[in-house]
């Protein structure tokens, strides 16, 4: 299991930056990696800005976690569970539960297609919603179509 990432110092990580986004990586292989999306401005910012405006994403989450015991929040029926930014260009979710299909698309790849709300999301979109969660866990039941609204009675044995 990955350990909870700590407050970095420019020395402990590498940052690798895309168009709009920094990886950082930590130099002790026991942190796992992460992808901050900062948006255009990240252009003008140097390493250590970049790295300042994580660790105050960490702080902040910490702060949180430790101020709200966390609850699950499942939008409800009929409400949409997912949005899309423009400014991140991407499908993000509005609860901590998304309720979804999978079927596959007709290409040969037979690549899953996340259907939410009606809104079918390729596996690219599907991926990119759910590193919204980057640094969580996450569980997946499978549950038949016409129950993705009820939690299904958990067994826990081996199959």
């Amino acid at each position: 299991m990955r350990k909870p990432r700590p407050i970095a110092r420019l020395d402990e990580i590498t940052i690798t930056r895309g168009t709009e986004e920094a990886h950082i990586k930590y130099k002790d292989p026991a942190y796992g990696e992460t992808c901050l999306r900062i948006g255009s401005k990240m252009a003008n910012m140097t390493d250590q800005e970049i790295l300042d405006l994580y660790n105050d994403c960490l702080k902040s989450q910490s702060e949180l976690a430790l101020n709200n015991p966390y609850v699950a929040i499942e939008v409800p029926l009929g409400s949409p569970q997912i949005e899309y930014s423009s400014q991140c260009e991407q499908w993000s979710p509005k609860g901590n539960v998304v309720r979804c299909l999978i079927d596959t698309a007709a290409e040969e790849e037979q690549e899953p297609v996340i259907t939410v709300d009606g809104k079918e999301l390729s596996w690219r979109e599907f991926g990119r919603l759910i590193c919204t969660y980057a640094g969580w866990g996450m569980r997946i039941e499978f549950t038949p179509e016409d129950a993705i609204h009820r939690r299904p009675k958990l067994e826990v044995k081996e199959p």
